[in-house]
C-alpha cells in the first residue's frame, strides 16, 4: 500500500468546532487503552464537560486487551483496539455497533479514514492515534546505520544488552519477516523458519519488552528501541541525542481506534466521548501528549509547532515504499504467527 506518508494530520481544511452534544451528563467511564497513550488534559477537559469520572487502565498489546475482555468481567467501556484487531472483535461479537458515523462531530474525520478496510464506514470504531513503528537510538551509544531493523534483530556490539522491544506481536513479526525478504501474512516455512530462529536468538541480546521507552530511553537505561514513532519524539524533547530510524528493510503503520465495548455498563458516557474525540481541539490534545496523528481534519491548528516537522512524524523520501499499512491475516496465519510469538517469549 503506497500512500504519500506524513505522520502529522494531512488535511489542510479546517473544521467547523462542533460541541459533543449540549446535554449533561453523569457517573462513570472505564477506558482500557494502550499505556501511556491518553492525554490527562483531554481527560479532565472531558470530566469537567460533562461531569463524568474517568478511569484509565492500562495494557501493553493488543492480545493482552483481547485475552482480558474475552475472560468477562473486566467492568471497561472504551478500547482501543489496532486496525488490525477490529475485525476479531467485531467477528466474535466484543464491540458495540456504535454507529459513530452518524454522530454529530464525524464530520470532521479525515476522508481517508472514514472507508478503512476494518471498519468500513465507521460503524463501530472513530481514529485515535496512526503512526508507525521504528528505530531509536542513543547516539552516544552507537553512531552507526540506524535506518535498519538489524539494530535489534543483529545488534551492534555497543547495543547489546541495552536495547527494548514493542511487546507487540505483529510489529515485531513484521519488521523481521521484511528483514528476510518476506511478505507480510506469508506462510512461507523457509522464511519463517529464519524469522522464528533470529528472534529467538536475537531476545537475548535485548534488555526489555515494555512500554517504559518515554522514561527509559531518554534517561539512559535503554540505548536502542523498536518501538512507536511517537514516543520515540516524546523521549527525544527529553533527550536530544535520541535518533529515529526507518527500517529500510520495511516497517509497519498503524491505527488505533476508540470502540465501545458490547457489555459496557455506561454506554451514553462512551459515545459522548467519542463524539468528544472527533472535535479537533481534543483529538490535537490526544496528539500533542503522545505525538502521535489522529486522523482528524482541522486538528493541525492546534497541535504544536515541533510535530509539524518532526524527524519521527515526516517520512523521508527515500524510506516510503519501506512503509506499509498492518493489516489482518487469515486466521491460520495468525495462528502460526502466534506459535512462533510463544516461542520467542519463553
Amino acid at each position: 500500500m503506497k500512500m504519500k506518508w506524513m505522520t502529522t494530520t494531512a488535511t489542510a481544511a479546517i473544521a467547523v468546532l462542533a460541541m459533543a452534544g449540549s446535554a449533561s451528563a453523569a457517573g462513570e467511564l472505564n477506558i482500557y487503552n494502550w499505556g501511556d497513550y491518553t492525554s490527562p488534559e483531554m481527560i479532565k477537559k472531558f470530566e469537567e464537560k460533562f461531569d463524568v469520572k474517568v478511569t484509565v487502565t492500562d495494557y501493553d498489546s493488543n492480545d493482552t486487551a483481547l485475552a482480558k475482555v474475552r475472560a468477562g468481567g473486566h467492568g471497561f467501556d472504551i478500547v482501543v483496539p489496532s486496525a488490525n484487531y477490529v475485525q476479531i472483535w467485531v467477528k466474535e461479537g466484543l464491540l458495540e455497533e456504535a454507529r459513530p458515523d452518524q454522530m454529530e462531530n464525524f464530520k470532521n474525520v479525515d476522508p481517508r479514514w472514514v472507508d478503512v478496510a476494518w471498519d468500513p464506514g465507521r460503524h463501530y470504531t472513530v481514529p485515535w492515534q496512526w503512526g508507525l513503528t521504528g528505530i531509536g537510538v542513543n547516539s552516544t551509544v552507537y553512531k552507526g546505520d540506524i535506518n535498519t531493523s538489524a539494530i535489534f534483530l543483529d545488534p551492534p556490539e555497543e547495543l547489546i544488552g541495552k536495547i527494548n522491544v514493542a511487546p507487540e506481536m505483529n510489529d515485531v513479526l513484521f519488521a523481521t519477516i521484511k528483514y528476510f525478504g518476506g511478505e507480510w501474512c506469508t506462510m512461507d516455512k523457509d522464511v519463517l523458519r529464519k524469522v522464528r530462529d533470529k528472534l529467538v536468538e536475537a531476545k537475548d541480546k535485548w534488555l526489555a519488552m515494555d512500554y517504559s521507552v518515554t522514561e527509559k530511553l531518554p534517561a539512559g537505561d535503554y540505548a536502542g528501541v523498536y518501538y512507536w514513532n511517537g514516543a520515540i519524539m516524546r523521549s527525544r524533547m527529553k533527550n536530544a541525542d535520541i535518533k529515529f530510524g526507518y527500517p529500510k528493510e520495511g516497517f509497519p503503520f498503524f491505527m488505533d481506534s476508540v470502540a465501545i465495548l458490547k457489555d459496557a455498563k455506561n454506554k451514553e458516557n462512551a459515545k459522548l466521548f467519542m463524539n468528544f474525540i472527533m472535535e479537533p481541539e481534543n483529538a490535537a490534545m490526544i496528539s500533542a501528549f503522545a505525538k502521535y496523528s489522529n486522523g482528524i481534519k482541522g486538528s493541525e491548528k492546534f497541535l504544536p509547532e515541533e510535530m509539524q516537522t518532526a524527524p519521527e512524524l515526516v517520512v523521508p523520501a527515500e524510506f516510503e515504499k519501506a512503509g506499509e499499512f498492518l493489516l489482518s491475516c487469515e486466521p491460520d496465519v495468525q495462528q502460526l504467527y502466534t506459535k512462533i510469538w510463544t516461542e520467542v517469549k519463553k
